[in-house]
C-alpha cells in the first residue's frame, strides 16, 4: 500500500514558489541572484493598513471570527464591489478566506465534480489546471494568441465546450500575460457562457494594477443575468501590497457561498482576524498609495518591455495590466552553451539561472513553452542590470 495518496502524487510544488525559494537559495549562499520570479509587489504594505492591524491588537481583536470572515470586512467588500464595479451583493454572498488562492481551492471543491470539464485560456495562472483536477474535473486549455492580446477566440471558446462544459476560468488582467478583456469582449464571452448554461470564474485579484488609460470591467457589471453565473475571485494582496496577510475573498450566487463556506469551516476555519481588520481599511481607507505603485509599475513596465523588444530574437506583448511580462524566447531554442542544447522553456530558464544568475519562470508552467515569465515587482535598478545579464546570456548562445 502506498504511503501516498494519488492525489499528493498527482501534485507537484508551485513553480513560481519554487523558483523563489531556490533564487533566495543561492543569495543565502552568497550568490548574486536577481530574482523576476515573485509574483508579489516590492513595495511595503501601506502604513495605514499596518496601523489598522496593530489597532486591532492592541483592543485584542485577535479571536476566531464567523468562518467566512466579519460582517464589518463582508460590508467593506461589499462597498468596494458598488464603488468600483457597480455591483452589488449582500452579506450572504460574499465569503473571505485565506487568500486568493484559497478562495479559488475552496469554490472549486464547492462546485466541481468527477465528470466536470473547465475551460482554461493558456497562458494560465499555474495553480488553475492543478486544482482543478484536485476537485476532480477535467481542466480543458485552450490556447490564445500573443498576436491577440493574449486573450480568448470566441471561436476557440465555442469549440471547447461540450455538454460536461461546467465553468469557464477568466483571468483579467491576467498573470502571466497582462493580457486583459474589453467591454466589447466580456460581452460577447456573457452571450456564450449564458447560452450553454455555464458558470464564469472571474480573477479579478489585479483589477487595480492597469495601465494606459485602460477601464477594468468586471463581467458580472454586465447585467443581472450573467452576474447569477459569475463568481468573482478577489483579494488585497496584490493591489495593496499584502500577500503575507493572506486575505482573499468570493463574491458569487448564495448557494455556492455557502457551500464555500461549510468546506472553510471544516479545513482551516475563518481568515485570520488581525488581517481582517487590515483588510477593511485596505479597502475602505485612503487609495493614495495604490495610484503612486500602479505609476512605478507602469514605468518599469515600459523600460522592460522596450529592453526586451530590442534584444534580438526576442518579442515582448506589452502588458495592459498585472506586473509581468511574458516575452517569447523560443528563436533561442536549438541554440546552446558549451556544448548544451536548450530545446525548450525549462532549459532556458535553468541557463539563465546558473550562468546568468537570473531567476525567471519558464513558460511551459503556464500553458506557454515559447514565453518565459519576468515580474517587474522588482527595483528598476534590479530590473536594469537583470536585463544585462539575460542580454549577455543570450549572446553566449551559438
Amino acid at each position: 500500500m502506498s504511503i501516498l495518496s494519488n492525489r499528493a502524487k498527482s501534485l507537484k510544488p508551485s513553480p513560481t514558489l519554487a523558483i523563489n525559494a531556490k533564487a533566495k537559495s543561492m543569495q543565502a549562499q552568497g550568490i548574486h541572484v536577481i530574482s523576476f520570479g515573485a509574483g508579489e509587489p516590492d513595495f511595503d504594505t501601506p502604513q495605514n493598513i499596518k496601523a489598522a492591524a496593530v489597532k486591532a491588537i492592541e483592543e485584542g481583536f485577535t479571536k476566531y471570527t464567523p468562518v467566512g470572515g466579519a460582517d464589518e470586512l463582508k460590508d467593506a467588500v461589499i462597498k468596494k464591489f458598488q464603488r468600483d464595479n457597480g455591483i452589488t451583493y449582500k452579506r450572504s454572498e460574499i465569503i473571505a478566506s485565506c487568500g486568493g488562492k484559497h478562495s479559488f481551492y475552496n469554490l472549486a471543491q464547492a462546485i466541481f465534480d468527477v465528470g466536470d470539464e473547465v475551460i482554461v485560456p493558456a497562458p494560465y495562472w499555474v495553480s488553475y489546471p492543478p486544482m482543478v483536477a484536485l476537485a476532480g474535473a477535467t481542466p480543458v486549455i485552450v490556447e490564445t494568441k500573443e498576436e491577440n492580446g493574449f486573450t480568448l477566440s470566441m471561436e476557440g471558446l465555442k469549440k471547447a465546450i461540450t455538454p460536461k462544459t461546467k465553468a469557464l476560468i477568466l483571468n483579467t488582467p491576467s498573470n502571466p500575460t497582462g493580457g486583459a478583456y474589453t467591454k466589447e469582449k466580456l460581452e460577447q464571452i456573457a452571450e456564450i457562457a449564458l447560452s450553454h448554461n455555464i458558470f464564469v470564474i472571474s480573477d479579478e485579484i489585479y483589477e487595480k494594477i492597469v495601465y494606459d488609460g485602460f477601464k477594468f470591467i468586471s463581467i458580472a457589471s454586465l447585467d443581472e443575468e450573467i452576474k447569477k453565473k459569475t463568481i468573482i475571485v478577489h483579494g488585497v494582496a496584490k493591489t495593496y501590497a499584502m500577500t503575507g496577510w493572506r486575505i482573499g475573498y468570493t463574491a458569487g450566487p448564495e448557494e455556492i457561498i455557502s457551500a464555500m463556506n461549510n468546506i472553510q469551516s471544516q479545513s482551516t476555519s475563518n481568515p485570520t482576524s488581525i488581517a481582517q481588520k487590515a483588510s477593511v481599511e485596505a479597502l475602505a481607507g485612503s487609495q493614495e498609495t495604490v495610484s503612486k505603485m500602479v505609476a512605478a509599475f507602469q514605468e518599469r513596465r515600459n523600460y522592460i518591455v522596450d529592453r526586451l523588444n530590442k534584444m534580438p530574437g526576442v518579442s515582448c506583448f506589452k502588458p495592459i495590466g498585472a506586473f509581468y511580462v511574458f516575452p517569447n524566447f523560443s528563436s533561442y531554442y536549438g541554440k546552446s552553451y558549451e556544448g548544451k542544447k536548450f530545446s525548450n522553456s525549462t532549459e532556458l530558464a535553468d541557463y539563465f539561472l546558473g550562468v546568468a544568475r537570473v531567476a525567471v519562470v519558464p513558460g511551459v508552467e503556464f500553458g506557454a513553452d515559447p514565453f518565459e515569465r519576468l515580474s517587474y515587482a522588482t527595483s528598476m535598478e534590479d530590473i536594469k542590470e537583470g536585463l544585462n545579464r539575460i542580454e549577455e546570456a543570450l549572446k553566449k548562445l551559438v
